[in-house]
């Protein structure tokens, strides 16, 4: 049990003027990297890397944790207004927020994002703070055979996230994979699909891919629409308070917010994992639970709720390695124990003995950034929607230029604008012929994870497949994932006898 005193001390630390302020700044700095398209939360967190420098560890650390909380929901507004995700985050419900605005219910969209971003990055801090020496040690216990397994089950996630056609989301899925196989080879170091390419040796980038996937095809259309009888659908302006109405739809889905948080804090605490993969996977679940299924990537909430809880919360769960064993949870936690460090501050168990103070200034930080997120979202929506009245001659080459921008800017070269033109391009055919492009990145995202778990692996087990069943964490993921794909065969099979006893009958 904390003492007093050093509760006393951790709030003296959080409520110093200098912490308010840039608690605010950095607030409103990453709500506008957010909202750009292609600007990530983890490109927010580093920008301030070098503003860091200047400040004591508190300040510091308060920059790291605000700005990547308010980019995270910053994402979502880009997403419902142009259909084009901020962050990879909010690719994975971008068609639900974008239909709920093309519908005349931007407010519901956005006001949703903001209040179950904030329910779901309190429950995380919550669990970061009772739990954090708990779900690290379990996050410790996944080896190459946990982790093999949680990727294969995160690729279900494009089987029941797509469309009508689930031939269509197979293919999408594969050129997801395809796509995540260039780049050196992770056992032998030989270059694979390069082309003789020096920059291409890296791989395919993420967050150009996902730009030019979503971002491209949306100017393309545009341009296309631009003088034809066929305009592009415009998202109607929205009068009225931002939160109408917003109260009985939590109500309506509490189930739903805490399961999710709760697999999105899980998510997060485990090691290279992040928000990105608690979004897709809470929103997958989300929709194999429901009992709607059929209206999810259509302007229904129920799955905006889940992944905007998941994702929020897997923000404090991505710190639990990182303060109890110095183990980033991902790339922003990653850039945080470098500040640490940088600050004379050794993430650990010692941590928590030597300077406890620090620890709970950082969840008192946490819980501030959440509480100013709301005031900060709702003014930054607020100006968002002025986007609505600038003409699409002038909306679509500002938005070229920042996607432009971002993909430069992540790989210091123009190999990240080539990437993402021709991937752009190609989304743009494969969407206009039926394909989606959600289970494209998230092959992309979890490819490189499968492969690399799965070698690891086989090289354990001496080839054994045997091998990953042996551990029970592993045996039970295992499971799962056989019992889902078991689940969609047999009513595949099904479906299709029952279709051709009618066309018998008939």
């Amino acid at each position: 049990m904390v003492s007093p005193d050093i509760l006393w001390q951790a709030l003296q630390l959080v409520l110093d003027p200098e912490v308010l302020l840039v608690v605010l700044c950095a607030g409103a700095f990453g709500m506008f990297v957010g909202a750009m398209p292609g600007l990530t939360a983890t490109m927010a967190t580093a920008l301030l890397v070098p503003v860091t420098f200047f400040l004591d560890p508190i300040p510091a650390i308060a920059a790291i944790v605000t700005a990547s909380g308010m980019a995270i929901f910053a994402g979502d507004i880009p997403g419902a207004l142009l259909r084009m995700p901020g962050t990879p985050a909010s690719a994975a419900y971008v068609e639900d927020a974008h239909k709920l605005a093309l519908a005349g219910k931007l407010n519901l969209s956005l006001g949703t994002s903001l209040l179950v971003s904030a329910i779901g990055g309190l429950f995380g801090v919550l669990v970061l703070i009772l739990a954090a020496p708990v779900l690290a040690e379990f996050a410790l216990k996944f080896t190459s055979f946990e982790y093999f397994w949680l990727a294969v089950l995160g690729l279900s996630s494009a089987v029941f996230i797509a469309s009508d056609n689930a031939l269509k989301a197979g293919i999408s899925l594969l050129i997801g994979l395809s796509l995540a196989t260039v780049g050196l080879d992770p056992t032998s170091g030989t270059p694979r699909f390069t082309f003789g390419s020096v920059d291409l040796l890296a791989g395919i980038e993420f967050v150009p891919a996902m730009i030019g996937l979503f971002a491209i095809g949306e100017v393309l259309r545009g341009a296309i629409r631009m003088n034809t009888a066929a305009p592009l659908p415009q998202v109607p302006p929205t009068k009225g308070p931002l939160f109408a109405g917003l109260g009985a739809l939590i109500m309506r889905y509490p189930k739903n917010i805490l399961r999710s948080s709760t697999l999105g804090t899980m998510i997060g605490a485990l090691p290279g994992a992040g928000a990105d993969i608690a979004a897709w996977m809470s929103y997958a679940f989300s929709k194999r639970m429901s009992k709607t299924p059929e209206q999810y990537g259509k302007g229904h909430p129920e799955g905006l709720v889940d992944a905007s809880a998941a994702n929020n919360a897997a923000v404090g769960g991505s710190w639990i390695p990182a303060l109890v064993f110095g183990i980033p949870g991902d790339s922003v936690t990653a850039i945080a124990i470098g500040v640490l460090y940088m600050k004379g501050i050794n993430p650990g168990p010692t941590v928590f003995l030597q300077t406890p103070e620090i620890i709970y200034a950082v969840f008192m930080l946490f819980i501030l950034a959440i509480i100013v997120m709301v005031p900060l979202g709702w003014g930054t929506v607020k100006l968002a929607r002025r986007v609505l009245t600038i003409p699409r001659r002038i909306l679509m080459p500002l938005i070229l230029t920042f996607c432009i921008v971002g993909s430069f800017a992540l790989t210091n070269s123009p190999y990240g604008i080539v990437l993402m033109l021709c991937i752009g391009l190609a989304g743009w055919f494969l969407e206009e012929n039926g394909f989606p492009l959600a289970p494209i990145i998230l092959g992309l995202v979890l490819g490189g994870m499968v492969e690399r778990n799965f070698l690891t692996s086989m090289i354990k087990s001496d080839g054994d497949l045997l091998g990953f069943f042996e551990r029970p964490i592993a045996a039970v993921l295992g499971v799962l994932v056989i019992l889902l794909w078991g689940t969609v065969i047999v009513r595949f099979v099904m479906r299709m006898t029952a279709s051709r006893t009618q066309q018998a009958e008939s």
